[in-house]
């Protein structure tokens, strides 16, 4: 007993299967990303290094060199790029596009920790992160104030709005750009260090003996036992400026008889400025970066809902402006595409009925459609691709493949009907007769964009999505057609006495079609 036979005898559980296919799809569609194009980047890592003061040249021969020779052992990489500024290395290794970036992450890591023996005893530990493509930027918020310096600008940033941001699904990186952070600033004059025969090394080592908390033990009772901690953390102007600097004989230097200390900003060179030039707008940005496959469309949406919950509770002397939103290209490139696919089945649908002119033959291939192109999400999410231009392509072009052998069984069943069949026989023999031959072209069919899968590279990437999509909705459109339009055929097709008005008029065109296509 083939399936459609099945069907037939069992008409709810040919609707519990297109029913199934249906659900899957939804739950695939609401998984799925969106972006504007698939996903084409390699997997890359980032190591980036910071050695105050250094100058590039010990960059590169203290810090670059060594971890590149430690990471070079790393497995499936493709190139190693660096790149070696004043006080910052930053190592960027590509690897091959068949390897998890975890694994590739956590052997960067290894190899990294590995080569840190050979770096300066003073240097920052290295950050070993996945790099973000321009791609996954998708917001940037702008931070300003007429009334507030740029420091608490960007302490309301880096603190206020990177924690409401940070905790959206999706996002990979809240990033303050031209953050100030504050800092203690220490000033000399060269003229009292001289005299006093010191030098910045000396100021160094006594911020590293003074500024410090260390444990000092506990007090040990017959009912109680207290911890005692040391307080030498220096934490205001006036603290930095009675440290302890040097002691000769009875004289002791403090730093503020060399020079003074004041409450500053860690980065003094960067800020933001408005596109009007108005230096008295000071602010800072906040770059949304989302994770590399993630829904861009929806994590906007909740930075949208966040920023206005914000807006509420911030003091209005801080205005939060909206520089760009990338997603808006994406927005109006899927509903492009959007449009087209519902012109596409609007079309399909006049086209069948034209040419039918039945509205009962005209509904069972049109169901054929949605279950056949829900499908297309379901093995989209499956596959991991995403919702984007080459996928929702795939599918308009699907939709007028998805139908065809709907129409051919149709057709054919309809045909014993006229012949004075019943309904359930014409579904019974009407399939049987074409069974294999709606097997081997949907096949065929399939066949033609299958092999796009194994081109190499960038064009592989970009289309493999687009062909698996179409592949796979041709070939649930099979099952369906083998399923669900005999069952729909059998219980649902009636033979007219008397043709529709419709039918009567349009007739003669196509009874003219018919010898014409006969004579040649």
């Amino acid at each position: 007993m083939s399936i459609s036979d099945l069907s037939i005898k069992k008409p709810v559980l040919a609707g519990v299967f297109s029913l199934l296919i249906v659900i899957l799809g939804i739950i695939g569609w609401k998984q799925l990303g969106i972006r504007e194009f698939p996903l084409t980047e390699p997997p890359v890592i980032t190591v980036i290094t910071f050695y105050p003061g250094a100058s590039p040249d010990v960059i590169a021969s203290k810090l670059t060199r060594p971890m590149e020779e430690s990471i070079a052992e790393s497995s499936g990489i493709r190139t190693i790029s660096s790149e070696s500024r004043e006080q910052v290395s930053v190592i960027s290794i590509e690897f091959n596009r068949e390897i998890d970036i975890e694994d590739a992450l956590n052997d960067v890591r290894d190899k990294v920790s590995k080569s840190r023996k050979q770096l300066p005893s003073d240097v920052d530990p290295p950050i070993v992160q996945k790099a973000s493509s321009p791609d996954n930027l998708v917001a940037f918020l702008e931070v300003e104030s007429d009334t507030k310096n740029i420091k608490e600008v960007s302490h309301l940033a880096s603190t206020t709005i990177k924690d409401r941001m940070q905790s959206i699904p999706g996002i990979n990186n809240v990033a303050i750009v031209g953050e100030h952070k504050y800092a203690m600033r220490l000033r000399f004059e060269p003229a009292k260090l001289a005299a006093y025969q010191l030098t910045p090394a000396d100021i160094r080592q006594a911020l590293l003996r003074e500024n410090i908390d260390l444990p000092a033990g506990r007090i040990e009772g017959n009912n109680s036992e207290l911890s005692i901690r040391t307080m030498g953390r220096l934490t205001s102007v006036k603290d930095f400026e009675e440290m302890l600097i040097k002691q000769v004989d009875n004289t002791i230097i403090r730093l503020k008889d060399i020079g003074s200390a004041e409450l500053g900003e860690e980065n003094e060179r960067t800020a933001i400025i408005n596109e009007t030039g108005n230096l008295n707008r000071i602010g800072v940005g906040v770059a949304i970066q989302i994770q590399r496959g993630a829904n861009a469309i929806e994590v906007v949406d909740e930075f949208y809902r966040r920023l206005d919950q914000l807006r509420k509770e911030v003091p209005s002397e801080y205005r939060l402006i909206v520089g760009f939103d990338y997603t808006r290209s994406v927005r109006e490139s899927i509903k492009e595409v959007e449009e087209t696919l519902f012109i596409a089945f609007g079309l399909v649908v006049l086209i069948i009925f034209l040419f039918l002119r039945d509205w009962r033959s005209t509904i069972i291939p049109v169901l054929a459609i949605p279950v056949s192109i829900l499908s297309g999400f379901f093995i989209m999410y499956i596959a991991g691709f995403t919702i984007n231009i080459l996928t929702l392509l795939g599918l308009v072009l699907a939709i007028g493949l998805v139908v065809d052998d709907a129409i051919v069984v149709l057709e054919n069943i309809y045909k014993k009907i006229e012949e004075g069949m019943s309904p359930i026989q014409a579904a019974f023999k009407g399939t049987r007769e074409i069974y294999f031959a709606v097997i081997s072209t949907t096949i065929t069919l399939a066949a033609v964009f299958l092999p796009i899968i194994f081109m190499g590279g960038i064009s592989g990437q970009l289309f493999k999505e687009f062909a698996i999509v179409v592949s796979g909705s041709v070939l649930v459109s099979a099952f369906v057609a083998l399923t669900l339009t005999p069952m729909l055929s059998a219980y649902f097709l009636k033979k007219k006495e008397k043709p529709s008005w419709f039918y009567r008029v349009t007739e003669p065109f196509f009874v003219s079609l018919n010898n014409g296509y006969a004579i040649y």
